[in-house]
C-alpha cells in the first residue's frame, strides 16, 4: 500500500553504507581462493601484502580517484608562462599527486619481494579505474623489465633504480610512445628519426597517442637515420636539473586529446626536436623487444584490469539488486534479473581465474633460459604469447558487457556518474578493448602466427595443449574448427570465403579463450559449488 506522502523518506543509506564499508580484498573470498590457489607456496607473503594494501585502496584511494574524475579535476595544459618562455605544463589536482605519489610509494617493482604481491597490488589498485596511475603503472612496468634485460651505461641503470627502487625518496614514473599519425599498431611504419650527433642520440618528428605524459621517463621507438629498422629508446622528459625550471628535453607536448574514456589521463601528441634519448637493446631488434616486453607486459595488464572492473561491477550491482525494491520485492528475487547477475559473476570469475593461471604459467617460462633445441619449452613460449593475445581481445571485451549489464541493474541510476563509478568503469573498458592492440588487429596477428608455427606445432596441438583438462567433445570441436581458419591462406582478401573465415574466426576467439578461462575457475571451485558461487 502506497499513499501520497510530501517527505518522501526514500534514501540510499543502507547501500551507501555497505559500498563505502566494502573491503576490496577482505570481503572478496572467491579472489582470495584464486589467488590462493595459483600463487602457490608464495601465498602467505602476498595474503599479507594484500591485507596491508587493501584498506588504503577500498577507502581513501576510492575516495581520491572519485574527486579526480569529476570533470573540473581534469588534467590541462600551460604551454606558457608569464615571460613566455614555453614550459608544457601539465596541469593536475593535488589529489592525483598524492594518490600517485601514495601508490608508485608501495615499490610495486620491488625484486625482493614475490611477483605475486604485484599482481594482487595492481588488482585491487585497477578497481577504482583509471585515476591517472592505472596506465602509468602498467607503462612503468614495461620500462623497468625492459630495462631490466638491458640497462647497461650509467644512464639506463639510474633510470631502473630510479622506477624500481627510487631515488632521494622518490619513486619514478614511466610511460610508452609508439604511435604515430599513420597508425598504432603499425609500427614498421613509424618515422620518428633518431640522429647519433656529438655523442648521443637525438630525436626528431612526432608522435601522435602519448599517454601518461606527464611521466618521468619514456619508452619511444624510432628509425635510426637511413634505416627501416625499428629502435627502442628511453627518453627523460627532463633532463638533470631541469624538471624544476619546466625546460623539456628536446619536445613540446602540442595538444592534450579528448578522449571517450581514461578522461583523467593525460594523452598527448608531442613534437621532439633534438631530444636526448638511450638506445636499450640491439637498434634493429626494437619491435621484437616491444613486442615481447612491452606489450606483452601492458597485455597481460588489460586482462588483470579487466578481471579488477567486472569484480567491483558485480559486487556493486548484486547488493544493489538486494538493496532494491519493486514491487515489494528485491529486484534480485526477479529471475531475468538473477540471471543477468549469475552471468556477470560467472564472467567476473572465470576473468580472474584465467589471468592468474596465465600469469602463472608465464612466470614459469620466464624463468626458463631459452634453449632453441627445446621442442616442448618453444611450444610452451608460443602459446602463452598467443594466449596473452587472446585474453587481452576476450577479456576486455568481455568486461565492457559485463559493465553495461551491471549498469542496467541499476536502472537510470546506472548512468548517473554522481551515483555510481561504474558509468567511468565502463568508459575506461572501452579505451582497454583498444589500447595494446585492437581485436581485429590481434586476430589477424593470431593467425599468422599459427600459420608460421604450423611446421612444428600443428593447430590441433594447440588446442589440445592450452586445453587440456577439458572435454573431449570440446577439444575436438575446437581443434577441428582452428584447424580450419588457420588453414585459410590470409585475411587480407575481400571475398565470400575470407568474409565467412573471418567470422569464425571471431566466434572462435570467445568461445576457446573461454573455455580456458572455465577450466582455470574449475581448479578454484568445485563443480557442486559452482552453482553458488554468487
Amino acid at each position: 500500500m502506497s499513499l501520497p506522502n510530501r517527505h518522501n523518506p526514500y534514501d540510499f543509506t543502507a547501500f551507501l553504507n555497505w559500498r563505502n564499508s566494502v573491503n576490496y580484498y577482505e570481503d572478496d573470498t572467491f579472489a582470495q581462493q584464486v589467488i590462493r590457489h595459483y600463487a602457490g607456496e608464495d601465498w602467505p607473503e602476498v595474503d599479507r601484502e594484500a591485507c596491508d594494501i587493501a584498506g588504503k585502496v577500498s577507502y581513501r584511494w576510492r575516495e581520491l580517484t572519485e574527486i579526480i574524475a569529476t570533470p573540473p579535476n581534469r588534467p590541462y595544459m600551460v604551454h606558457y608562462d608569464g615571460h613566455h618562455n614555453r614550459i608544457d605544463r601539465i596541469v593536475r589536482p593535488q589529489q592525483t599527486k598524492i594518490l600517485e605519489q601514495e601508490i608508485f610509494g608501495e615499490r610495486l617493482f620491488d625484486q625482493s619481494k614475490s611477483p605475486w604481491v604485484k599482481l594482487v597490488k595492481m588488482f585491487l589498485i585497477y578497481q577504482n579505474g583509471e585515476a591517472c596511475v592505472a596506465c602509468p603503472m602498467t607503462c612503468t612496468e614495461g620500462l623497468v623489465m625492459l630495462l631490466d634485460r638491458y640497462a647497461n651505461t650509467p644512464e639506463t641503470l639510474r633510470i631502473l633504480q630510479h622506477c624500481r627502487e627510487g631515488i632521494d625518496g622518490e619513486i619514478a614514473i614511466g610511460a610508452q610512445y609508439l604511435s604515430e599519425i599513420q597508425g598504432g599498431s603499425d609500427v614498421q611504419s613509424n618515422v620518428l628519426e633518431a640522429v647519433y650527433e656529438d655523442g648521443v642520440w637525438r630525436l626528431y618528428g612526432s608522435k601522435f597517442f602519448c599517454s601518461a605524459t606527464h611521466a618521468d621517463y619514456v619508452v619511444i621507438t624510432a628509425k635510426p637515420a637511413g634505416s627501416e629498422d625499428v629502435a627502442l629508446f628511453v627518453m627523460p622528459s627532463w633532463l638533470s636539473g631541469n624538471k624544476e625550471r619546466e625546460i623539456r628535453n628536446g619536445h613540446t607536448i602540442d595538444r592534450i586529446k579528448w578522449k571517450l574514456g581514461t578522461s583523467e589521463l593525460t594523452t598527448g601528441e608531442l613534437t621532439f626536436n633534438g631530444a636526448v634519448a638511450y638506445p636499450i637493446g640491439p637498434l634493429n631488434k626494437g619491435i621484437a623487444n616491444v613486442v615481447g616486453i612491452v606489450l606483452t607486459y601492458s597485455r597481460l595488464t588489460v586482462g588483470l584490469s579487466a578481471a579488477a572492473f567486472m569484480a567491483r561491477a558485480t559486487r556493486e550491482a548484486g547488493q544493489y539488486a538486494r538493496f532494491r525494491l519493486a514491487f515489494g520485492h528485491p529486484i534480485s528475487h526477479f529471475p531475468l534479473v538473477k540471471n543477468q547477475l549469475d552471468g556477470i559473476n560467472h564472467a567476473a570469475q572465470r576473468t580472474l581465474a584465467g589471468a592468474c593461471k596465465l600469469y602463472r604459467d608465464f612466470l614459469a617460462i620466464e624463468s626458463i633460459s631459452s634453449n632453441g633445441d627445446d621442442l616442448n619449452l618453444r611450444k610452451k613460449q608460443f602459446r602463452i604469447r598467443e594466449l596473452i593475445m587472446l585474453q587481452k581481445i576476450v577479456a576486455s571485451k568481455d568486461s565492457t558487457d559485463v559493465l553495461r549489464t551491471a549498469m542496467s541493474i541499476f536502472g537510470g541510476h546506472g548512468v548517473m556518474e554522481d551515483f555510481s563509478s561504474l558509468p567511468r568503469l565502463y568508459r575506461d573498458s572501452a579505451i582497454n578493448e583498444l589500447w595494446e592492440g585492437p581485436r581485429n588487429v590481434l586476430m589477424t596477428q593470431i593467425h599468422r602466427d599459427m600459420q608460421g608455427a604450423c611446421a612444428w606445432y600443428s593447430a590441433e596441438a594447440f588446442v589440445s595443449d592450452a586445453l587440456e583438462g577439458a572435454e573431449s567433445t570440446v577439444i575436438t570441436h575446437l581443434a577441428q574448427e582452428w584447424n580450419d581458419i588457420v588453414a585459410h591462406p590470409n585475411l587480407f582478401v575481400i571475398n565470400e570465403e575470407t568474409l565467412a573465415i573471418c567470422a569464425r574466426l571471431d566466434a572462435f576467439c570467445d568461445h576457446f579463450f573461454h573455455t580456458y578461462q572455465d577450466l582455470a575457475r574449475s581448479e578454484v571451485i568445485s563443480p557442486k559449488d559452482m552453482d553458488h558461487s554468487l
